[in-house]
């Protein structure tokens, strides 16, 4: 997109901008936009997050609101969730009974002779 944004330009006589953007497949609104750099304070929470996530993997987003409020910062957990999914951050914990087998891995006796064929 920014390619495309670099080869507009406001001194054609003959083209307007409004063409140039049809001709490089591009909306115009694209043209004019200008990301927004991201907050101090943002910025700030995904670095405290980091490194707490760093010393403890396995706290999770209730746990590591609890701790950011202890710091100071009045932060909502849906912002912290989101953050930490922001920053590809996932929590590290048992998962649920994977290593028990289930009663499909019954073994049955008769039918060994009829597989081993």
């Amino acid at each position: 997109m920014e390619a495309k944004r670099a080869l507009i330009g406001p001194g054609y006589a003959d083209l307007s901008i409004a063409q140039q953007c049809e001709l490089l497949v591009l909306v115009r609104s694209g043209y004019y936009y200008e990301s927004v750099p991201e907050s101090e304070e943002k910025l700030l929470l995904m670095r405290l997050l980091d490194e707490q996530y760093t010393r403890t993997p396995f706290y999770g987003a209730r746990t590591m609101t609890a701790w950011l409020h202890t710091q100071g910062y009045l932060v909502d957990r849906k912002r912290v969730r989101r953050l930490l999914r922001l920053m590809g951050l996932e929590v590290i914990y048992h998962k649920p009974k994977t290593s028990v087998p289930g009663l499909s891995e019954q073994r049955y006796r008769y039918l060994d002779n009829l597989l081993s064929r």
